[in-house]
């Protein structure tokens, strides 16, 4: 799956998070540290396993929670159109 952001959301750093708000749709999120993380990784569209193998190197977490929590992040994120949500190419 490629990742890629949507839309025009403009972005601040509020200390370990983010803040974000979409002009156009008039939505807000916040993001923790992880979050923005993953909102930064995908500033130029990346896989799914790309964005998964940094932060498995960044962060102390298991392998199958942090593929689990961040296909859920990522959903609510597609949800909120602040992200596209690709299959991968066919190889």
């Amino acid at each position: 799956m490629m990742i890629s952001r949507k839309g025009d959301w403009l972005s601040a750093k509020a200390g370990d998070e983010l803040v974000m708000m979409s002009v156009e749709k008039g939505n807000y999120l916040g993001l923790s540290e992880v979050g923005a993380r993953i909102w930064e990784l995908i500033e130029t569209p990346k896989s799914f396993d790309e964005v998964l193998a940094v932060l498995l190197s960044e962060f102390d977490v298991p392998a199958e929670t942090c593929r689990a929590e961040v296909e859920a992040f990522l959903a609510k994120l597609a949800s909120r159109d602040a992200v596209s949500l690709d299959p991968a190419p066919a190889a």
